[in-house]
């Protein structure tokens, strides 16, 4: 193991990736709220060597206590309002929301109206917006990436 690592470090450095600036980092708490699945393929895509988003500090939590960001997809279903809220809640702040995908952005691509909540920008204040059906693996780092140097 310690081989391969030390082998990627080489990798890395002859192909000149970017090293994170600064010692910032940021944790992600990701809630699916009724997605069809296609932007959490896009998003599991970022964690892969040609976006690698962890060298720059950001990684995927499981407790939203300790996430900087609610990063949400998908309609919110009424089965799924009231556990958004309380992640919601739950996150220390600051705290940033982000909508990924039409259907998160309201759109209306996913669901029947009986079965959908409020728009998520109606139930929590969004800051990130990262619109497409699915948004492109590269567009969600490049907004993820932009969040960085806001976040004190």
């Amino acid at each position: 193991m310690f081989v391969l690592l030390r082998h990627l470090g080489r990798v890395r450095r002859d192909v000149a990736l970017p090293r994170r600036s600064g010692g910032r980092s940021l944790a992600i708490r990701h809630v699916d709220a009724g997605s069809c699945n296609a932007c959490e393929h896009e998003l599991t895509a970022t964690a892969a060597p040609r976006y690698d988003l962890q060298r720059f500090g950001i990684d995927i939590v499981a407790s939203p206590r300790h996430a900087d960001v609610l990063l949400v997809t998908g309609p919110v279903t009424t089965r799924m309002e009231a556990a958004l809220r309380a992640a919601y809640e739950a996150m220390p702040e600051p705290r940033l929301v982000a909508a990924l995908g039409d259907c998160a952005l309201g759109c209306g691509v996913l669901g029947e109206a009986a079965e959908l909540a409020a728009p998520l920008d109606e139930m929590l204040p969004v800051d990130i917006r990262i619109p497409g059906c699915p948004p492109a693996p590269q567009a969600i780092a490049d907004a993820i990436l932009a969040t960085m140097p806001h976040l004190t």
